[in-house]
């Protein structure tokens, strides 16, 4: 049995990589999170692409715990702004409380997009794998859709409500649908991070030798 650290506690996350292994057939894993491991300090992420932040967080997972590590980045690149938010996504709108930040960020993506008829956007995710010696993997997955004029669900979090995914959208709908209304398992299958997760797998198997 191999020990993956996954460089977040965020739950969704761990059992979203779960998912993609058993969906492979692979097993021999043990996935832990930062809750189970000795607490390290978290690098800071300045840098300017998805996959520059991925490595950040994962190199310094491999280097503090001696697991290989995997981490992401994602965000929501909205065409009209020249694909911002992008790594911004998650800090757009400033410093907030955890409770109020996505709130904030969706009512200030909301009104920079007021005015504007072009919503073509995509939910991005680089995922990294990095070992203890040094050997470093990265994928990306981008998802595309569109940006909508108010939120819809009460599902995922971050821009979900704001987000209505091209390739999730039925024939009958009267209106679009929203990743915040998508199932997790309807999310996972078709989502940014499920394809850059499925994308890595294969160098995750590797380590099983």
């Amino acid at each position: 049995m191999v020990k993956v650290l996954v460089a977040s506690n965020n739950p969704g996350k761990l059992r979203e990589l779960e998912s993609v292994l058993r969906e492979l057939d692979i097993a021999g894993v043990e996935l832990v999170s930062l809750r189970d491991v000795e607490p390290y300090p978290e690098p800071k992420e300045d840098g300017l692409t998805f996959e520059d932040n991925a490595l950040i967080k994962a190199r310094a997972g491999a280097a503090r715990t001696g697991l290989p590590c995997v981490a992401d980045d994602s965000g929501l690149a909205v065409t009209a702004l020249n694909g911002m938010p992008g790594v911004l996504s998650a800090r757009w709108s400033g410093d907030h409380d955890a409770d109020d930040v996505d709130a904030a960020n969706n009512r200030l993506l909301l009104a920079q997009m007021q005015d504007i008829e072009l919503r073509d956007a995509a939910f991005i995710s680089c995922c990294a794998l990095v070992t203890p010696a040094g050997d470093e993997f990265t994928a990306t997955g981008r998802w595309p859709g569109q940006l909508l004029r108010e939120p819809q669900g009460e599902g995922g979090f971050g821009y979900d409500p704001l987000f209505a995914p091209d390739d999730a959208q039925p024939a009958d709908a009267t209106r679009p649908v929203s990743s915040a209304e998508l199932t997790p398992e309807e999310k996972n299958a078709r989502s940014h991070r499920g394809q850059a997760l499925r994308a890595l797998a294969p160098d995750i198997a590797r380590l099983l030798g």
